[in-house]
């Protein structure tokens, strides 16, 4: 099998040349890297084959391989329409089954992203073919470039990042140096080098035996320590209330007996946490019901911690009313207020729904489309003397929104209403994102959602414990204190970014100059 790969390989390196016919033509190299592109998200969670990590990037690297930057960008472009289509296909659930829109409109509208995210990987490898020599040293910092641009050009979307292939796989224990870009880096490289191993390159074996090493011995570094505290005492409600209910007039009564009735028996624990959306309404619209709650949780001696919408009265105007996705900290020793600062497209707001709202006649709903971002500096939630970080939802994709929300903090805490994607890769993906941003950031991390995945994850970033998906359920815990800073917690992205800025440097300096032969053949 792997001599078959190696002269598969071979051949799309072949160099051009007319006369070698059997070289590959553009549009078959198209197809490959869109397959390649295809099978990268069976890397992550929930199916897991992290060696596609590898397999994906060396085709495309060696897809690469003697083409024109034109030529480049129509691969990448391929490459990426793959990676997308597959890797976010779960956005089909919330354009379809809850926007009303028709099955065939849904998936059109799912290419269109594609297309239009894919256009990433067609700069990111025309880039590379245009300006720097071909190596692994360029190619993988290029890479991870283009995955940092994406967590901020049009507000971001930061997912399927190469580097999550690898949570609790061995080389996430870069992720605390250097953060999912580190690791990202690593793959990359790995992936790219041993592609020249295929070759005859055998020195390539030595940096990829260096980075592995490096891993093992990251391994050993203890960045953070437990407080010598007692654990708090957590339980986290998972309603499961489905979502086509979730915001019905006639069902909000029903969906805040339900998280009351499951509390009754957890006040009395340290801090009791629901998830995002758990109350259905606007804090105007029910004071009495938040009254009672906090009232209770404050006589048996518990934090609670929810989300709410949140209309901020003060600030919002006729013409524009401020609503905000927020997470409350009331109840006992506690206070505190976050508004969520990245919303999730087609989950949360849609781009463009005006444009939209004559194909998606449900755009226009508030619970989709009408909440407002919160600001970037807001302190962390106050329990029972500790201090709380805090992450809604989409945002914990964010890994310096994450990092800095972090900062100077004990552990935190992370609620979503999955039901949007439920029943597909989508929850399991925004999973293993939580655990890398634990892992990063040396921190305990609670998650409590509607309809799963709800879990304890540890300051490595593994799963402690977890409730199965779509079950109404309480999942009970220890949340320990930590204290102390990862290397990534002190620098952020700035230390990848550098380094990776260097070594395209040292290549534009050193890159191989073209001789023109030509007159020679005249001679």
């Amino acid at each position: 099998m792997s001599n078959a790969f190696s002269q598969f390989i071979q051949r799309l390196k072949t160099p051009p040349a007319f006369a070698q016919n059997h070289r590959f033509s553009l549009g078959l190299v198209c197809l490959i890297a869109l397959c390649a592109g295809a099978v990268l998200p069976l890397a992550l969670a929930p199916y897991h084959y992290w060696w596609l990590a590898i397999l994906s990037p060396a085709l495309l690297y060696a897809c690469l391989d003697q083409r024109s930057s034109t030529h480049a960008f129509f691969i990448g472009w391929s490459y990426g329409i793959g990676l997308w289509f597959v890797g976010a296909f779960w956005l089909y659930t919330s354009i379809h089954v809850y926007g009303d829109t028709p099955a065939y409109i849904a998936v059109f509208l799912i290419a269109l992203m594609s297309i239009a995210m894919g256009v990433f990987s067609a700069v990111q490898t025309w880039f590379y073919r245009r300006f720097f020599p071909e190596t692994p040293l360029t190619f993988a910092p290029i890479w991870v470039f283009f995955e940092w641009l994406k967590t901020w050009v049009f507000t971001g979307f930061p997912w399927l990042f190469v580097g999550y292939a690898f949570t609790n796989y061995g080389l996430d224990e870069y992720a605390p140096l250097f953060g999912i870009f580190g690791v990202s880096f690593v793959v990359i490289l790995i992936a790219s080098a041993l592609t020249e191993c295929l070759f005859g390159k055998r020195f390539w074996i030595l940096p990829i035996l260096l980075l592995i090493a490096g891993a093992w011995g990251a391994k050993h570094i203890q960045w953070v320590e437990a407080k010598k505290q007692t654990p708090l005492t957590v339980s986290l409600i998972q309603g499961n209330i489905p979502q086509d209910l979730k915001w019905l007039v006639e069902y909000q009564a029903q969906t805040l007996s339900i998280y009351a009735t499951m509390s009754q028996t957890e006040w009395g624990r340290d801090l009791v946490v629901w998830p995002e959306a758990s109350i259905p309404m606007f804090q105007t619209d029910l004071q009495p019901f938040l009254d009672i709650i906090s009232n209770h949780a404050n006589e048996r001696g518990s934090a609670w911690v929810t989300g709410i919408p949140y209309w901020d009265l003060n600030k919002s105007t006729t013409d524009k009313p401020l609503y905000y996705n927020s997470i409350m900290a009331t109840g006992s020793a506690s206070q505190g207020m976050y508004y969520k600062q990245r919303l999730v497209p087609f989950g949360e707001y849609i781009p463009f729904s005006g444009a939209l709202s004559w194909v998606a006649p449900g755009v226009s709903d508030v619970g989709l489309s009408g909440f407002s971002a919160g600001h970037d500096q807001q302190p962390p939630l106050m329990i029972k003397n500790h201090r709380l970080a805090s992450a809604i939802c989409y945002e914990v994709a964010y890994p310096n929104i994450t990092r800095k929300n972090a900062l100077n903090t004990d552990f935190l805490v992370t609620i979503s209403n999955d039901a949007w994607f439920t029943g597909t890769a989508g929850p399991w993906q925004h999973l293993q994102m939580v655990q890398m941003r634990a892992k990063e950031n040396g921190r305990w991390i609670i998650r409590a959602t509607n309809t799963g995945v709800t879990a304890f994850i540890n300051e490595q970033g593994h799963i402690v414990s977890q409730l199965p998906m779509d079950v109404r359920q309480v999942l009970r815990g220890e949340l320990p204190a930590f204290t102390g800073q990862t290397l990534y917690s002190r620098l952020g992205d700035w230390a990848i970014l550098l380094f990776c800025a260097l070594l395209l440097i040292l290549g534009l300096l050193y890159k191989p100059k073209v001789v023109d032969t030509r007159f020679k053949q005249r001679r």
